[in-house]
């Protein structure tokens, strides 16, 4: 076996049942749920295999999120091993696969431990301990997987069934069966039984055996992910997958493609307070509650209320008479439910889809890899703006055909190009852009930049943008 095991890093997760505070543009990974933890679910997962048993960990990150986990890599003070971007979700077996390549190149017998970035695990310690007893078995020709026993009958999680034990080191069983994501009467059958584990979708392989059953059981997501591979390209700290090889990867996840097929899967149970943190039910569930079993996240006034989750960004919740019910409050839509029906949310995101809404894709606040900029107001041929530039972050030299701009220093001072002026503006002081003329905003400093813009024209539209310089190298499609 190889002296590191390499942590793997799935964040291309999308988190639609934890609407609307996860959004498709800023996903649960990135957002931090409980008021006593400071790191987001990624930040948590980054710290967890931290230790000389552990190689720096490789991540693979849809494109569109690539800046936001790079954020959170400078917060949690972690040099990743490697960042890999993914053209598009392809969902776990080739993202895995590509994980596999890269690193095996490096380190022949490389044990890979492949893990979400959403999960939420309270005992590291004993976690990394686990990670290290499913290596043992990973080096002896096994795929191993963690299995948490199961204390209801959840109907949200897919199952493994046990079999018989495993001689050698770690400990484990092989795998009797992989089951689908069962009825309620099916459920409470597993857990009666004892021999049933929800399956955590966390794997801990050898990362030449991995690749030799894929090419056994599913040898064309292997030769898309190496073609992907090979014909990748540098972009700043990240490495992006060709995407036209990546596209003929099935989408398929490692449990269809590999899992259920191969005799070499072993399942380790896991003792080390998991929690997929997929739903608001789940969320409840993990959170601290009060008294009367309610668990509250921001300004609330609860009379009569019992078994709630309460969440609000900005305004005072109040309630009374409530039992068990999700209420969660942005700056831009409410969810109000049930919490046996938690799991549903995921259709309510589809219809927003349907709908052609942007609740589903987008907070107030937007973020970019300068800061972020939150809407303020909005009218007939004006809009208002906070943006709040960090330090170093410069915006794109950019010009619009449709609208002017105000910039109005509230703190810091900014760097505006506007044609062929360069000036300092302090705070208290403005500056104006008219339209079609060619400007950047920059943070020269070393404090937060805010700046309040008023945009005026007669079209507001985020695509009105012509960039000819952009220090992040963001596609046209990509605006600001």
């Amino acid at each position: 076996m190889s002296r590191y095991i390499y942590p793997v890093i799935l964040c291309g997760g999308s988190g639609t049942r934890l609407w609307p505070l996860s959004r498709a543009m800023y996903p649960k990974q990135f957002i931090r749920f409980f008021a006593h933890e400071a790191d987001s679910l990624l930040g948590a997962t980054l710290h967890r295999l931290v230790n000389e048993n552990f190689a720096r960990p490789t991540l693979l990150c849809n494109n569109n999120h690539r800046f936001l986990l790079k954020d959170e890599l400078l917060k949690s003070e972690i040099a990743p091993r490697e960042i890999l971007l993914e053209p598009e979700a392809r969902n776990t077996a080739p993202a895995i696969a590509i994980a596999a390549l890269s690193i095996s190149d490096e380190d022949p017998n490389a044990v890979l431990a492949v893990m979400p970035s959403d999960h939420l695990i309270k005992d590291g310690a004993a976690f990394a301990a686990r990670v290290r007893d499913a290596a043992a078995v990973a080096s002896q020709g096994r795929l191993a997987l963690f299995g948490i026993e199961p204390n209801e009958p959840h109907t949200g999680y897919g199952y493994i069934r046990k079999g018989a034990q495993l001689d050698g080191p770690g400990g484990g069983f092989s795998v009797a069966a992989f089951v689908e994501k069962p009825d309620a009467a099916t459920a409470q059958r597993y857990l009666d039984d004892g021999s049933y584990y929800w399956n955590s979708g966390i794997f801990v392989l050898h990362a030449k055996t991995f690749l030799t059953e894929l090419e056994r059981l599913a040898p064309e997501i292997l030769a898309s992910a190496r073609t992907a591979l090979t014909k990748s390209a540098m972009d700043l700290d990240f490495r992006r997958l060709d995407a036209e090889a990546y596209s003929r990867a099935p989408n398929i996840s490692i449990d269809y493609a590999v899992m259920e097929k191969t005799k070499l899967a072993a399942v380790l149970p896991l003792n080390a307070g998991w929690n997929d943190v997929g739903s608001w039910s789940s969320l409840w569930e993990a959170a601290p509650h009060d008294a009367d079993g309610n668990s509250v996240r921001g300004e609330a006034i609860l009379v009569d209320t019992k078994n709630c989750y309460v969440h609000s960004e900005r305004a005072l919740i109040s309630t009374i008479g409530l039992e068990d019910l999700v209420v969660v409050d942005t700056a831009d839509a409410v969810l109000v439910a049930r919490r046996d029906r938690a799991q549903d949310v995921g259709k309510l995101v589809s219809q927003l889809k349907a709908s052609k809404r942007r609740e589903h894709e987008q907070h107030v606040r937007n973020y970019r890899p300068w800061g972020h900029f939150e809407t303020l107001s909005v009218g007939g041929r004006f809009q208002v703006k906070l943006l709040h530039v960090k330090p170093g972050g410069k915006l794109s030299l950019q010009m619009h055909h449709h609208r002017s701009e105000h910039w109005v220093v509230v703190k810091g001072t900014a760097l505006v190009t506007a044609g062929e002026v360069q000036k300092l503006v302090p705070e208290n002081e403005s500056i104006y852009i008219f339209a079609t003329q060619w400007h950047r905003l920059e943070n020269p400093g070393k404090v937060p930049l805010e700046i309040i813009e008023v945009q005026l024209g007669s079209y507001l539209g985020e695509d009105d943008i012509v960039r000819s310089d952009d220090i992040y190298q963001r596609a046209p499609e990509e605006t600001k």
